[in-house]
């Protein structure tokens, strides 16, 4: 089991100092909007996973006027407890502790409490580009895999690399043909292993994904999720290769890893161009539940599951089936906010399990 015991945020967005203590599985916070539910939230998902689920840099999720932060908190897994700290200073630097114990490199602690944010807004996950999608897949993965961390990492890095030397030939006019085989030799072996691992990950989360829709709406409605890349024609030594005349009148490297998609069918059609409000926000759910279904399943345990004023954003038949499945059908802990404190405490009830109530 994993549960967040309590957390102190100190200067973290609009708090300037607050402690919660959580008796509870689950959790309801409760308030007008900008009273800091969904900056709690984020300062939860901030200690399992060293960066913020919405702000780009750190800073931007220090209090105004601040350039620094702190976040503490006591968790339980598996019967151990562990006290996580984060850091930023005044001087930007970051730290990441564990028991009193810094971490070299802030990946180290990915996975090892981990987490599920639905935030019903961030509908981009469903009907933005296919970067959003390939950056919530790699958020999952790397919570059971370091190895793929690390080599996101360094793949991210040579890719930046080959395209500044491709677009440095651009400029130059000369080109180095010895350059961009060093740059193509390091780029293979973590473009394999992520492909590899996507692939692998994605047959049975894609299968999950349709399950939840199905829980979520009360009914199949011919939702379909197909994983799209390159090196499904060929292995990326080869593709390089191939492209190679592409990429410098391109300036850019125009096949990889970076270009992978998951697309998204209803009845055959994108999704985007037919689906319904309520079908864009069933799918949105049922792609972050069954990232909770597949890390409850590899981990052991159920992640920390946050969710994110959901009581706006579903109908009531879609609403109580989704509490039920996080709160009854699941023993994971869960953190729900919602700007009506009768209406949270009423659908708490009606589940007829202990909770706690906070209200900001």
């Amino acid at each position: 089991m994993l549960r967040l015991d309590s957390i102190s945020l100190t200067r973290f967005k609009n708090y300037s100092f607050r402690q919660f203590v959580f008796f509870e599985r689950i959790v309801g916070f409760c308030g007008p909007n900008g009273a800091g539910k969904t900056n709690l939230l984020d300062a939860i998902y901030y200690l399992c996973l060293t960066r913020s689920y919405f702000a780009k840099t750190d800073v931007a999720s220090a209090s105004f006027g601040s350039q620094g932060f702190r976040i503490e908190g006591q968790l339980t897994r598996q019967n151990e407890k562990f006290n996580a700290v984060c850091i930023l200073r005044e001087t930007g630097k970051k730290e990441i502790i564990l028991n009193q114990e810094n971490y070299s490199r802030f990946s180290q602690h990915i996975g090892k409490f981990p987490v599920v944010f639905v935030a019903p807004d961030d509908i981009l996950l469903v009907m933005g580009g296919s970067e959003e999608r390939r950056k919530f897949i790699d958020t999952i993965i790397s919570q059971v895999d370091p190895q793929y961390l690390t080599h996101l990492i360094q793949y991210n890095r040579v890719l930046l690399q080959r395209n500044g030397l491709l677009k440095q030939f651009a400029e130059s006019g000369r080109y180095d043909e010895t350059l961009l085989d060093v740059l193509d030799v390091q780029m293979i072996i973590p473009g394999e292993y992520i492909y590899t691992q996507r692939k692998a990950f994605l047959e049975t989360y894609i299968t999950e994904v349709r399950l939840k829709y199905e829980m979520i709406a009360g009914q199949e409605e011919g939702l379909d999720l197909v994983y799209q890349s390159p090196l499904q024609q060929d292995e990326l030594k080869n593709l390089l290769l191939i492209n190679r005349q592409r990429d410098i009148i391109a300036q850019r490297t125009t096949v990889g890893i970076h270009k992978d998609e998951l697309e998204i069918k209803l009845k055959e059609q994108p999704l985007k161009n037919i689906a319904s409000q309520g079908q864009r926000k069933s799918l949105l759910f049922a792609m972050k539940l069954a990232e909770f279904t597949v890390l409850q399943r590899i981990k052991g345990f159920p992640p920390i599951l946050l969710l994110d004023d959901v009581f706006e954003k579903l109908d009531e038949k879609r609403m109580h089936n989704l509490l039920h499945w996080a709160c009854v059908e699941n023993n994971g802990q869960v953190f729900l906010t919602d700007t009506h404190c009768l209406r949270l405490r009423d659908a708490l009830e009606k589940l007829l399990l202990p909770f706690q109530v906070e209200e900001l």
